[in-house]
């Protein structure tokens, strides 16, 4: 046999040497893979896997976000929202706050909302942070609480966290007249957002207070100001808050003032809200959520969510250690976001519903749903395993 035949059987058995072990190593690998999709990632495998999924989506959005921020300027579908920003104080260890001001004005003209936009540029001057006034977008009565405005708040909020290093547990939203009638509806139906909330001069329209329970939210009135009855209202308000709070002790924190004589400007007492808000971050996995579904629809709410939302659908919700407790649930399906800061994924999980013990197993951490809820850039709100509820079962996604 000669010798080049010779060495190219040799060349050919080597060859099919190697790709048997390539096989073998893939069949090993599939198998480990399989394997470890079917009992779940571990505690430690989610934290870097969050980690780099937050890392993937910044990176995937950055240019977007970008340029918003060198563009103050945020779109949504055909609407145009400009903003104006100053950054105040020392950049705190933990990342500075940011305080979305929201201008008055309202069904008037262009100029005169305008107008109220650049005087809410300077009206408030918080000691440290990003202090940002949006121009509404629209010259509506009801330009601050329109369809567009929740998805432009949290491409602002996004793009303050990239450009300027802002902490997403200090982020507050604050509002005047128009912009408090704005924050009425905003803080509940965005609360999973903001760390406070404060409301000036403002009207409270069909808003409801349930979904404020892990939202310190603040009241500031003119007891003069009976316009469209908005010193009435803040003191009905006012009654309704203390009651959720009686009700819920350690939930509903609100501090209202109401200055007697005083009319729709309060000679700048409105003020002193910056430094209350600044002493709140935000709860962003609190054990127990309460969830009132707005007629402006979101699929999630903190650790709760549905893919079917409905107006006015509520949920109430807790967690204690492994035990989740539906207090209260209206929506046909409701999901259940868990990681493992809420509870320990790595033991059973008991579901209890109408005092029945619905669920009792292990849910699995899962990769798709980590990259999933990465998408908001907030590494407090990410997920690794989701149970769905609905007709009285409980399914695991």
């Amino acid at each position: 046999m000669p010798f080049f035949y010779f060495n190219f059987l040799n060349w050919q058995l080597i060859y099919k040497i190697c790709m048997i072990k390539r096989l073998l190593l893939l069949f090993v690998f599939v198998c480990s893979l399989t394997n470890s999709f079917s009992q779940g990632m571990s505690k430690a495998a989610v934290v870097e896997t969050s980690k780099k999924a937050i890392a993937i989506e910044t990176e995937n959005q950055k240019l977007e976000l970008q340029k918003i921020w060198s563009q103050k300027v945020v779109t949504q579908g055909a609407f145009e929202m400009k903003f104006a920003y100053r950054i105040l104080g020392e950049k705190p260890a933990d990342g500075r706050s940011l305080y979305i001001s929201l201008h008055g004005g309202g069904n008037t003209s262009s100029a005169a909302n305008d107008q109220q936009w650049k005087n809410q540029i300077n009206l408030y001057t918080p000691k440290e942070g990003v202090y940002l006034a949006p121009r509404a977008p629209t010259n509506t009565w009801n330009l601050w609480h329109e369809d567009h405005i929740d998805d432009m708040f949290a491409e602002i909020v996004k793009a303050a966290v990239l450009n300027e290093g802002v902490n997403p547990n200090k982020v507050y939203l604050l509002g005047y007249s128009a912009g408090g009638d704005g924050l009425f509806q905003l803080a509940p139906r965005m609360a999973d957002y903001w760390a406070a909330a404060s409301m000036m001069a403002g009207h409270p329209g069909d808003a409801s207070a349930l979904s404020l329970r892990n939202l310190p939210f603040a009241i500031y009135m003119g007891g003069a100001d009976s316009a469209y009855k908005r010193n009435e209202l803040a003191k009905v308000w006012a009654e309704k808050l203390d009651s959720l709070q009686t009700k819920n002790p350690g939930s509903y924190v609100h501090d209202v003032h109401i200055y007697e004589g005083l009319p729709h400007w309060m000679s700048r007492r409105d003020t002193n809200a910056i430094q209350w808000m600044a002493s709140f971050t935000r709860k962003a996995l609190p054990s127990k959520v309460a969830w009132h579904q707005d007629d402006r629809h979101h699929q999630q709410f903190y650790w709760l969510g549905t893919p079917l939302p409905e107006t006015g659908k509520e949920a109430v919700v807790s967690i204690t250690k492994n035990t989740i407790t539906i207090e209260r649930n209206d929506n046909a399906q409701l999901y259940i976001y868990l990681n493992d800061q809420l509870l320990n994924l790595d033991k059973k999980i008991k579901v209890v519903l109408n005092g029945k013990t619905v669920y009792n197993n292990k849910a699995d951490r899962k990769l798709a749903l980590i990259q999933t809820t990465a998408k908001r850039l907030d590494l407090d709100l990410v997920f690794s395993a989701r149970l769905l509820i609905k007709d009285g079962k409980v399914i695991e996604q």
